[in-house]
């Protein structure tokens, strides 16, 4: 049995463990849902008062110029591209994920048209994170595409002749599980069909190489691992060759090529730019430079490469803990146990329960009992078919050590063996789950 003491020595031996007082963290928390929204990093508040009280409050319309406000988006996406494999002045920090995917897909639809008229089907999971069908399923309904969902397993067989475009998300945001990006775009190009990546999961989480990889479009949240706050801006890629190949659909003027000469047409900019669209949210933004900032401080102890192995080394021990403390309980595992093809959370199911209000798996109960001890995950409901309803719990490196993990699983435990999950108050669902 894996002790309390062995996980603290873990610790004292981590070299990340640092970084932890970089962030505002409430007492007697432990926070497992950073793959829902990221902690505040200390830095941040200070930023935001200088951004509103000095740059707006005294510099007022002149800080476009003096204060860099104009650059941010493309400085903001420098850092991004840091960690996912990507080059200098190919990334933009802008809008939001579900935005910037309606822009890249777009794109995508209209390169494959003139390439290939003929393809007409775009291709995505089934258990894709759902904002990203809607849009999928808005632009099919426009262009006269059809979108094709499919089981994780179907994808080489639905890379056929009469697809366009493959849109999916690297890391599965129910259950963690991580697609091999190089495989699967490789397979996609070589059935001439264009890639779009959802990084959502990802950046910030686990290393990822769009060039290595010849992905053609990316898209990517600023919320979640990288700590950009609530609404934070999220960021788009689109690998170079297609990058002047067509005007994205929200032509607006912060991607107009001379957007300050006001011209009645548009001109595009060039190359990643000409994705920006209208005036940038600043504040947002200067919220989430503060985030990427903490990354980047941990480039001298190996960056992501230092950040994935605390990952795994957290999410195997959260996974062996529930296995050695949580057994006869039925909880299951819904992420990948492979190294290789899991992400930077762990989901658990619950194989039976008291079909209390509208979770027959007592799985939404439970988490919400483990809020009320001071352990945050959250939950996912399954469609009553092959996805069973999920609490998911997501591993920052950045601020998570391994007592926090071998706590979370007693917690955990306690909450099953006292049957704490079947009080009222757990099971009375609010807005957001």
């Amino acid at each position: 049995m894996t002790t309390l003491d062995q996980c603290r020595a873990r610790d004292e031996q981590d070299p990340l463990r640092a970084f932890k007082d970089q962030f505002s963290l409430p007492t007697g928390v432990i926070y497992l849902d950073g793959n829902s929204l990221g902690v505040l990093p200390k830095a941040t508040s200070a930023r935001v008062t200088q951004v509103v009280e000095e740059e707006w409050g005294n510099g007022l319309i002149r800080s476009w110029n003096t204060a860099g406000w104009f650059e941010l988006p493309q400085k903001v996406g420098n850092k991004i591209a840091k960690l996912i494999g990507a080059g200098p002045g190919e990334v933009v920090a802008t809008d939001t994920t579900s935005i910037n995917l309606y822009k890249v897909l777009s794109a995508a639809i209209h390169i494959a048209a003139a390439d290939s008229p003929q393809r007409k089907i775009i291709v995505s999971e089934r258990s894709n994170f759902p904002t990203d069908l809607y849009i999928a399923q808005a632009l099919c309904k426009e262009h006269g595409y059809t979108l094709q969902l499919i089981e994780e397993h179907e994808i080489a067989s639905a890379l056929t002749q009469d697809v366009a475009v493959l849109m999916l998300t690297h890391v599965n945001y129910r259950t963690g599980a991580m697609h091999d990006m190089s495989k699967v775009t490789q397979a996609a190009h070589e059935a001439d069909i264009l890639t779009i990546w959802d990084l959502a999961h990802s950046a910030g989480a686990v290393p990822v190489d769009l060039h290595s990889a010849k992905a053609d479009f990316a898209v990517g949240c600023g919320y979640k691992y990288l700590n950009g706050g609530p609404g934070a801006p999220a960021f788009v890629w689109v690998n170079t060759k297609h990058a002047d190949r067509f005007w994205q659909p929200l032509a607006g003027w912060w991607g107009h090529a001379t957007p300050f000469e006001f011209t009645p047409d548009y001109k595009p900019a060039a190359g990643i730019n000409r994705y920006l669209c209208g005036t940038q949210p600043i504040i947002n933004m200067a919220a989430l430079d503060c985030g990427l900032d903490v990354y980047l401080a941990t480039e001298e102890l190996g960056g992501m490469s230092a950040l994935r192995t605390k990952s795994l080394a957290l999410t195997d021990l959260f996974i062996a803990l529930v296995e050695e403390r949580c057994a006869g309980f039925g909880i299951g595992l819904a992420t990948p146990l492979n190294h290789a093809q899991r992400g930077s959370q762990v989901c658990l199911t619950r194989e039976h329960g008291d079909g209390l209000v509208g979770a027959p798996s007592g799985a939404f109960a439970i988490v919400q009992a483990l809020i009320a001890r001071g352990v945050i995950g959250d939950y996912r409901a399954g469609d009553g078919k092959a996805h069973k309803d999920i609490m998911r719990f997501g591993f920052t490196p950045l601020y998570i050590g391994y007592a926090d993990v071998w706590h979370a699983v007693e917690h955990l435990r306690q909450v099953l063996v006292n049957e704490e999950w079947k009080r009222a108050e757990f099971n009375q669902k609010h807005a957001v789950t």
